[in-house]
């Protein structure tokens, strides 16, 4: 019999920076990342589980995780969560990048986690020849369109109405170093 591990329903806050360990996905974490996913966006924003599997499977797809570094070393206290956050990106044959979603805990946020799950994507991304990166976030997620203009991220259009709850999304896109060096 397989046991599954849980999201803490009460997550330790983290309110300094966390030494991270970043890891690629294994399938025994897709539980874990889908409950993580029910925990970071309204239930008509967040994925079902069909569709979490459908992105993490896509062919130029990659998933990274983060969790503290004392976990990757094998220290599974109880105190603190196996994963604090996981980005989905995708790499297409144009070498356009999208990152489909970065979920972080509520706990977690505001410690680097999803700065440095978004850096190891990017620097990802990179390696395999990606010229730019796009991504969708919500016109009124605030502190989404703050925490991309952090990382250089610029709006380049809106969807309207893009979410299934009819609010509409911003595009942001960001080049990468590799593609203006390139020309």
């Amino acid at each position: 019999m397989k046991l599954t591990r849980r999201v803490p329903a009460l997550l330790c806050r983290y309110n300094v920076r966390v030494r991270l360990a970043i890891r690629d996905f294994h399938n025994d974490d897709f539980e874990l990342l889908w409950q993580i996913d029910q925990q970071c966006f309204p239930p008509q924003v967040s994925y079902s589980r069909e569709e979490l599997w459908v992105y993490l499977k896509v062919p130029g797809s990659f998933t990274l995780i983060a969790e503290p570094s004392s976990a990757a070393e094998g220290d599974r206290s109880a105190a603190a969560p196996e994963i604090l956050g996981f980005v989905v990106a995708n790499l297409n044959r144009a070498r356009a990048g999208h990152i489909i979603t970065i979920d972080v805990l509520p706990g977690a946020r505001r410690s680097g986690v999803g700065s440095a799950l978004l850096r190891a994507a990017e620097e990802r991304l990179n390696r395999k020849g990606c010229k730019w990166i796009r991504l969708e976030t919500a016109v009124d997620n605030a502190s989404a369109l703050a925490f991309y203009k952090r990382h250089s991220f610029a709006v380049v259009r809106t969807i309207p109405q893009y979410y299934p709850n009819g609010i509409d999304a911003f595009v942001l896109k960001k080049d990468l170093p590799s593609a203006v060096a390139d020309g």
